[in-house]
């Protein structure tokens, strides 16, 4: 039997040369898989990331030029001067000539009440009028009446005056002469002459007196159209309210605008006061509440962009007024500040805005949110 070499074909060598030969590869194997490449040394990288922190900065820098240009809040909405029609006078409705949400224009009418009342005290009013001045014709009737009167009782008075004056002449002649020379003149006459004295002088006297009464005729005849015309004057007070009264039997549109909030039917009953309907005017703005650290380049004129959500389009608009004031000045409660800590809070200023050129198609209205953008710069 021929000898063989210890180690030639034995598989326990070949195995452990193989377990060997595994073994270093897979140490040179895990060594390059850890070995992970910088890419900071990759000069490209370098490069492309510069480029790219040098347009961010740049595009940076721009924006923020842009943007310091435009000031802009979400504390705004639509705002306008709303009117409330209520009636001043009650009464049943009788005709309502108006729609919900309806465009109406100044002086329309809209709602009529029932007039019949005052109508009949307007009626009674004319016809004291009319008395009234029935009145004043026959006080003015009476006054010509009595003055005619009194001319011709001071006439009458005068003549009898002057037969009077007359009559004691001769009496006081003739007595004189009866006195100095009894014989030159008979008793009978000059008891006749001073007894005619005596009658002139006492119908003189009742003339006269006749005189006063018709002169007090005539002042009572004045006074008499006096107080006609105190009751014409009041017969006219009376119509003049009466037709004011009547005409706020129809209640109109003190403005163009929409009817809103209409809460009045025909055959209902109204009191002085109660709200009917509201009447949005045509006439709307935004009122912005703005930081009071955006006031600083804010001026007015300055242009403004706006969006509505109920609109399908952007608003333009410019700056009206700024209100001079913070909101908080103006609180029923104003904050106090004099006593206790003290904590900075940035106020916000209202700011109005008006439209240019709305669109139809853009329902505005009063309450409505408005994010304006305003170019200060």
């Amino acid at each position: 039997m021929a000898h063989q070499p210890a180690n030639d074909g034995r598989p326990e060598d070949a195995e452990a040369g193989g377990d060997a030969t595994k073994a270093g590869d897979r140490g040179e194997g895990g060594a390059a898989r850890k070995k992970k490449p910088n890419p900071l040394a990759n000069p490209k990288v370098l490069v492309i990331g510069g480029i790219a922190l040098v347009a961010l900065l740049v595009g940076g820098f721009f924006y923020w030029l842009h943007a310091r240009q435009f000031v802009s809040t979400d504390d705004a909405f639509v705002d306008t001067h709303i009117v409330r029609l209520a009636p001043q006078v009650s009464g049943q409705v009788t005709r309502v000539l108006v729609a919900d949400n309806a465009v109406v224009q100044a002086g329309q009418v809209l709602v009529e009440i029932d007039a019949s009342t005052v109508r009949s005290q307007l009626d009674q009013a004319q016809a004291q009028r009319g008395q009234a001045i029935a009145q004043i014709g026959q006080a003015q009737a009476q006054v010509g009446v009595s003055q005619a009167s009194y001319h011709q009782a001071r006439d009458q008075a005068a003549g009898l005056a002057a037969q009077a004056a007359e009559a004691n002449r001769d009496a006081q002649r003739l007595t004189g002469l009866q006195a100095s020379t009894p014989r030159a003149v008979a008793a009978q006459q000059v008891d006749q002459t001073v007894a005619q004295a005596k009658q002139t002088t006492a119908q003189r006297d009742a003339a006269l007196r006749q005189a006063e009464g018709a002169a007090a005729q005539v002042k009572a005849a004045q006074t008499q159209i006096q107080g006609a015309k105190a009751v014409l004057a009041a017969a006219d007070a009376t119509i003049a309210e009466n037709q004011i009264t009547l005409g706020r039997t129809r209640i109109v549109a003190p403005v163009a605008g929409y009817v809103s909030q209409k809460t009045v039917a025909a055959g209902g009953y109204v009191q002085p006061g109660q709200q009917l309907m509201a009447i949005v005017p045509m006439e709307m703005w935004v009122t912005a509440n703005f930081k009071e650290t955006q006031l600083k380049s804010m001026r007015v004129g300055q242009p403004v962009d706006m969006s509505v959500d109920a609109c399908p389009v952007k608003l333009h608009g410019k700056v009206n007024s700024i209100q001079r004031g913070a909101g908080q000045a103006f609180a029923l409660l104003p904050s106090e500040n004099a006593t206790g800590n003290y904590v900075k809070v940035v106020q916000r200023v209202p700011v109005k805005i008006t439209f240019e050129d709305v669109p139809r198609t853009c329902p505005l209205g009063p309450g409505l949110s408005v994010s304006p953008t305003v170019k200060v710069r």
